[in-house]
């Protein structure tokens, strides 16, 4: 376990450094179309500043765009004392506990640590599920934040969300400059803006794929652990597997956090989810019943 919450630490380090060499080198080919080095002083610059407030500001922003809102005990005790049972239970600090208006069965966890970790659950979620597999549930969520996953699934989160922009801005640039292209453009200019403009979002693609589906089954198995109850885990997955559905705010950058896939995919979609399929996960802890 400490293993893997040391692991998921480097992976942050490895995503950020990433990110910035991907806008070093978009900025690099901008400069060199427009001949003006400064472009990639500046884009860098501003790249790490972006890397830094995202750091602290990708938990809020997640939750913004799903919708979620804060509750308090009051709001609902149900879902409140669960997730405040088991932060006692695994010594974590208690997170913000946040409630989606959405019909489709979902939870996610976010924050750049345990101190500032977010768990969340749709009142889909909660209308399914009885108590027992509603603990399991959130005690899958509360060991991504006792894991760190919470911290990569942020970072990839930030990634993701900024290499629409880089794309987007590549196409206007390219499409600005060809107004200049026989005073200052560049014929191998042009294909680098082209190539930063593609493989952005394939990228992203990567990124996503970075936080590894091994993470999924890592959290399944730890919130068995935390609840000595296999058949709780199992039932919850069977549920969502049965009542699965795309939530109304779907969002590629934020579908890395959800225990279960938000999003409407196809089957190429499939191959780059970050999600292992659900009868996988149901088949490891069947398979793992005496480990426990």
């Amino acid at each position: 376990m400490y293993k893997q919450i040391a692991e998921n630490k480097r992976r942050t380090v490895i995503i950020i450094i990433a990110f910035i060499l991907m806008i070093a080198a978009i900025a690099a080919a901008f400069a060199f179309l427009y001949k003006d080095p400064w472009i990639a002083v500046w884009t860098i610059f501003v790249a790490i500043i972006y890397a830094v407030i995202q750091y602290y500001a990708a938990g809020s922003v997640a939750v913004a765009m799903t919708g979620a809102e804060e509750i308090e005990k009051k709001d609902n005790p149900r879902l409140y004392n669960i997730v405040e049972n088991l932060s006692i239970t695994t010594g974590l600090p208690m997170p913000k506990v946040y409630i989606i208006q959405d019909s489709a069965p979902n939870a996610f966890a976010t924050g750049r640590d345990p101190k500032h970790a977010i768990v969340a659950a749709t009142t889909g979620l909660l209308d399914i599920m009885n108590d027992k597999e509603l603990t399991a549930v959130m005690a899958h969520e509360m060991s991504h934040v006792k894991n760190y996953d919470i911290r990569v699934s942020m970072i990839v989160f930030g990634l993701v969300c900024v290499v629409g922009l880089i794309s987007d801005i590549a196409y206007r640039m390219m499409f600005y400059g060809s107004r200049r292209r026989d005073e200052e453009g560049s014929p191998v200019g042009y294909v680098l803006i082209i190539i930063a403009a593609v493989l952005s979002p394939i990228l992203a693609a990567l990124a996503q794929m970075a936080v590894s589906r091994q993470r999924e089954y890592l959290a399944d198995a730890s919130a068995v652990n935390i609840t000595r109850y296999t058949e709780g885990m199992v039932d919850a997955l069977k549920k969502l597997q049965t009542h699965s559905q795309p939530m109304k705010n779907q969002n590629v950058a934020a579908a890395s956090m959800y225990i279960n896939d938000p999003l409407r995919r196809g089957f190429f979609n499939n191959l780059l989810s970050t999600h292992p399929p659900i009868e996988k996960r149901i088949e490891r802890l069947e398979n793992g019943k005496k480990n426990f």
